[in-house]
């Protein structure tokens, strides 16, 4: 283990052109800390966000972005006994993935299955938790049933897509052009739909003949949140998971009233935080989950810690299908 390492620095909260990659000095670790080597890491939008300081974790320049990490155990804190040096590992925190290496608290690391790389373990738990807790702890999705999962190219949509998929439920997709809706269809839904086609709604009711889906799964909001409320069946189930348009819906409630629907908000990170009970559960399912390759992640750009600018660069284009990571060489 060396005494300094690369990391990638927001400089000023003037979005990624104010990246630059620096030497950090290591430090001493502290009891119950674990130090990762960094073998990849993956992009999140609130990455992002930050480097604007638009995020609702705002932390001062300079600081290094980054939430989801994988590598392998390179030195631990007393007290620490679940891990031993050279363990494959996934983990996250407010920030400080992009570099070769990560202090975390031995709370927040998990062993990485052997079904997934060191760059699908980089974006596989923010994802897959959110798709969890959605579709499991919330909505409830049974075998049989049908789901409309809007901005199913997304990191977090295409999780949800093969969560949906793997229980048996009838998935139907919203992609926003050609490419991105074959990769939806690749990664397991029955269908997938154009956002901007005025004829949606008419659509999603032909494929659930005439009655509607049973749930929405709504990371974008928006004009398209209030259009798909109009392709939702009765008694049907409307989670609302984030906001990536940039758009906060104003959903109308006589319309939720007469067609007897439920509007679900979910923050699985704040409910797992909450209910201990309920992340304990949780990680078990998701560890089964990982262990089964569910929800593999599709990563449809890969990039060097010297082009960590790059990579926000193409997540704010929303370029990025599914997931993009930064990848380290040490």
């Amino acid at each position: 283990m060396t005494n300094t390492y690369r990391a990638a620095i927001c400089t000023a909260l003037t979005g990624p052109d104010s990246i630059r990659i620096e030497n950090r000095e290591t430090v001493p670790l502290q009891a119950g800390e674990v130090r990762v080597a960094v073998k990849a890491a993956g992009l999140n939008f609130p990455d992002l966000l930050m480097t604007y300081g638009k995020y609702q974790f705002r932390p001062d320049p300079p600081f290094i972005p980054g939430l989801e990490v994988a590598g392998e155990v390179i030195e631990f804190g007393s007290g620490v006994t679940e891990y031993v040096i050279g363990d494959r590992v996934m983990g996250g925190s407010k920030g400080n993935g992009f570099a070769e290496q990560i202090v975390l608290p031995d709370t927040a690391v998990r062993p990485l299955s052997a079904a997934l790389t060191f760059s699908e373990g980089a974006c596989w738990h923010g994802a897959a938790i959110t798709a969890w807790h959605a579709l499991n702890d919330k909505a409830a999705l049974l075998e049989g049933e049908s789901i409309l999962i809007l901005g199913a190219s997304g990191g977090v949509g295409m999780a949800a897509v093969k969560l949906a998929k793997h229980k048996g439920a009838l998935v139907i997709g919203t992609g926003s052009h050609e490419e991105k809706r074959k990769a939806i269809l690749n990664a397991g839904a029955d269908h997938c739909l154009d956002p901007a086609d005025p004829d949606l709604t008419a659509k999603v009711k032909d494929l659930t003949g005439g009655k509607g889906v049973d749930v929405v799964f709504d990371p974008v909001g928006g004009d398209l949140a209030i259009k798909a409320t109009r392709s939702i069946g009765w008694g049907g189930r409307y989670l609302i998971v984030g906001f990536a348009s940039g758009e906060i819906p104003s959903f109308p409630a006589n319309h939720a009233l007469i067609k007897g629907y439920s509007l679900i908000g979910l923050r699985a990170g704040e409910s797992a935080r909450r209910d201990p009970e309920l992340a304990r559960r949780s990680e078990q399912a998701l560890h089964l989950l990982a262990d089964q390759g569910i929800m593999r992640p599709h990563i449809s750009h890969s990039f060097a810690l010297n082009d960590a600018a790059d990579a926000l660069r193409l997540l704010e284009q929303r370029a990025v299908i599914g997931r993009a990571v930064i990848t380290m060489k040490i």
